[in-house]
């Protein structure tokens, strides 16, 4: 039988939020290993899906999908899903609509992407060691900044993520958190490790994100992707680097 979702994916990359989304609304599909080793995003037949040869794509009934955001919220958005309630975003017309679609694109287009800059430098400035350490030492400042307001709007707005009944943002958050804490700070070009002062990530200090990541560890989303991309007994809250059983995760 063939599955009317085929997840185009990578172990612990962006694709992981998708396949949480796809098991927290219990939708049947399959999954395509995108062999990063192989730079297999970059073959003509991925390019052919996504044409910026960027990971995730989600082929549907209705076409092919890229963007995280735009995958995920379409798939909130659906009226065909086994549940057939307002789960994982608010419906179009609800209250509060607009507040959380301002935070799940904020995080998307904000804080995920200061975070990819800063643990792929070299696809915004090139290879030279020196100017990625500046861009690295602009974004920290940057992603200091994105987590001390991303921890008022959780505190100040209920319901947006950590409540029992899950959004989107529970989600897509603990997955940022989690490349947070094993990628944040890199070694140095020398192979040495970062100074104190450039360590700047510590979930701890940030106790709203803290219990988002712990509250999403105990939903049964989450145990489906440990177990098919090897993510640890803790991902988000205290995370250990993925042991996938095919692929690779770096």
């Amino acid at each position: 039988m063939t599955l009317p979702y085929r997840l185009h994916y990578a172990p612990d990359n962006a694709s992981l939020i998708v396949r949480l989304a796809l098991e927290e609304l219990r939708l049947p599909y399959s999954t395509v290993l995108v062999d990063r080793s192989a730079q297999a995003q970059r073959s003509p037949a991925y390019l052919r899906l996504n044409p910026n040869g960027t990971i995730p794509v989600l082929e549907t009934p209705e076409g092919v999908l890229f963007e995280t955001a735009a995958i995920l919220l379409w798939l909130a958005d659906r009226k065909d899903r086994p549940d057939r309630g307002g789960r994982l975003a608010p419906a179009p017309e609800a209250a509060g609509r607009g507040t959380f679609l301002t935070w799940l694109f904020w995080t998307s287009n904000t804080l995920h992407m200061d975070l990819r800059g800063y643990f792929y430098p070299e696809k915004l400035i090139g290879d030279d060691a020196a100017d990625q350490a500046k861009l690295r030492q602009v974004l920290r400042g940057r992603l200091r900044a994105d987590l001390v307001i991303l921890e008022h709007a959780l505190q100040s707005t209920p319901g947006l993520a950590g409540a029992e009944s899950a959004t989107l943002l529970d989600l897509y958050l603990p997955c940022l958190m989690r490349w947070c804490q094993l990628y944040a700070n890199p070694p140095r070009a020398d192979g040495s490790t970062a100074a104190d002062a450039e360590r700047w990530f510590d979930l701890a200090v940030h106790p709203a994100l803290l219990a988002v990541c712990q509250k999403a560890e105990t939903r049964a989303s989450t145990k489906a992707a440990q177990q098919a991309e090897g993510l640890g007994p803790t991902p988000f809250s205290n995370p250990v680097l993925a042991t996938p059983p095919e692929g690779s995760a770096t």
